[in-house]
């Protein structure tokens, strides 16, 4: 059993930067591929991108690529999001999720994070 929690949401002006911290608690977050997902008013939950459970490889929404850069510290239990150049685009809750897997369907992760907000001013 694994439980997240998301932080670092806020307010950001547009062309700014936030990194958001996803803290697991339970004793296996080093075997599990972590996630991060995104969910905008109205619109289905999105993938932005993943790392895999030793942080030797990331794959990345083509929305976010070159912008958000995904890592992790297993001995801290944290997985971060790094997001830079925010466009108003890139107003969502972002969730954080384990897995076996870095893939980009929200069914294939086991445990979800309850969320954080992130809202770009333009």
């Amino acid at each position: 059993q694994v439980q997240l929690v998301e932080s670092g949401g806020g307010l950001v002006q547009a062309g700014g930067s936030l990194r958001l911290s996803c803290a697991a608690s339970g004793r296996s977050f080093s075997v599990y591929a972590m996630g991060w997902f995104r969910q905008a008013p109205g619109k289905e939950r999105e993938f932005v991108g993943a790392i895999s459970w030793s942080g030797s490889s990331t794959r990345y929404a083509d929305s976010v690529k070159g912008r958000f850069t995904i890592s992790r510290d297993n001995a801290k239990k944290t997985v971060y999001l790094e997001m830079n150049s925010l466009t108003s685009e890139d107003t969502a809750v972002y969730y954080c999720a384990a897995g076996s897997r870095m893939v980009v369907v929200t069914n294939q992760y086991n445990y979800w994070g309850q969320g954080t907000q992130v809202t770009v001013s333009s």
